[in-house]
């Protein structure tokens, strides 16, 4: 892939030289050069990319500048692809970005010492797909079982579960998973005990269990 024309958005100068001096070589043409948020929108605005390059956190507050000039970017020219840099998995910043639509990407800084690889992201993106890194992807798997309700529970309790939601009764259970109704029950009383549903006069636990099942899915 020849021609693409990229704006760079990154404070670091070092790094921005770099990755221009990258890119060049790899075909692109770099359309120019900015060091913070207002300065790309700027440069967005003048030269109309196919691609921009930008981090997220830039002066002046380090916030998330690259972020919001992406967002008018995206709304000004929607034609132009958008790849953002970061030195951390920012599980917000970049879920708010992956929304956006196509051609859109989010990487960590550190992909960019695998040179093949971040081109390959590059490529990808400027030709509409999405790109997203594989370090975020880690950190919403765990951020999802840190904040599952039902990570307590044991495989055989969430399936004794699962068959709870169906509707099915504890013998209905017993005969679905080839075990006794005795078994089922004590299964039963150990979902209730983990998920901290107490026992009380208005409030059915089992329904409550089945409630915390399906809003968890």
């Amino acid at each position: 892939m020849t021609g693409e024309r990229v704006l760079l958005a990154e404070d670091d100068v070092l790094l921005r030289a770099g990755l221009a001096s990258l890119l060049q070589r790899s075909g692109f043409e770099i359309v120019g050069e900015a060091g913070d948020g207002p300065g790309l929108l700027s440069l967005a605005r003048e030269t109309t990319p196919d691609l921009v390059v930008a981090d997220i956190r830039m002066p002046p507050t380090h916030s998330a500048e690259g972020l919001d000039a992406a967002r008018v970017i995206r709304q000004e020219l929607p034609e132009t692809a958008i790849l953002m840099l970061s030195a951390h998995a920012e599980v917000d910043h970049a879920m708010e970005l992956m929304a956006s639509g196509r051609a859109v990407g989010y990487l960590l800084k550190s992909r960019v010492s695998d040179v093949a690889e971040f081109l390959d992201a590059l490529k990808r993106v400027a030709s509409g797909g999405s790109v997203v890194d594989p370090g975020l992807i880690q950190e919403l798997v765990s951020a999802r079982r840190r904040n599952d309700p039902l990570g307590v529970l044991s495989e055989r309790e969430r399936e004794v579960l699962a068959l709870m939601a169906e509707g099915r009764s504890n013998a209905g259970i017993s005969r679905r998973l080839w075990v006794t109704e005795g078994t089922v029950e004590k299964h039963v009383r150990s979902i209730l005990a983990k998920l901290s549903l107490p026992e009380a006069d208005d409030d059915h636990r089992r329904v409550l269990a089945v409630l915390t099942f399906l809003e968890s899915r």
